[in-house]
């Protein structure tokens, strides 16, 4: 009965959040200073908007849920379950912006100002130390948010 109730507020969280993004989409003007047609980089060139799933190292828990949705009008959900130390579901809103190379996007919440950089891959994100830098050492393979499409069953439950 747990696992069912887990599985529906996931989802229902979902459709909440399409919903609600699917209702402010704002048009933005674009000048020839801010657009270069001709650079080759993630923003223009990969399919990044979407929703990114992962299980993240934690220090005093078993490993932290982490669902990331990235919108087209630049903002963003993150959801994050610290397993084996709490149920509770910690909601982040706010919006992001794209590095000086184009290549990452910089995590802005609304209520904090502790900012998240993550590098944009082909349907992944990898999450960047506090200096920009790619995280090393044994753990550093899991450090990384992979898209999922919208018609594939939520992964949340399984992990």
């Amino acid at each position: 009965m747990r696992t069912a109730r887990q599985n529906f507020k996931h989802i229902l969280t979902f459709f909440l959040f399409i919903s609600i993004s699917s209702v402010y989409c704002p048009a933005f003007a674009e000048t020839s200073e801010t657009t270069n047609k001709d650079a080759h980089h993630a923003q223009n060139s990969l399919d990044w908007p979407g929703i990114y799933y992962g299980f993240l190292p934690c220090d005093d828990c078993k490993g932290v849920k982490a669902t990331l949705a990235l919108n087209k009008n630049s903002s963003y959900i993150l959801i994050r379950q610290y397993v084996g130390k709490s149920e509770r579901e910690v909601v982040e809103k706010g919006k992001f912006t794209w590095g000086e190379k184009n290549n990452t996007i910089i995590l802005i919440p609304r209520n904090s100002t502790t900012s998240k950089q993550y590098f944009v891959g082909e349907n992944k994100l990898i999450e960047l130390d506090n200096n920009g830098n790619r995280i090393t050492g044994k753990l550093a393979d899991r450090y990384i948010l992979r898209r999922k499409d919208i018609e594939e069953p939520l992964p949340h439950s399984s992990h």
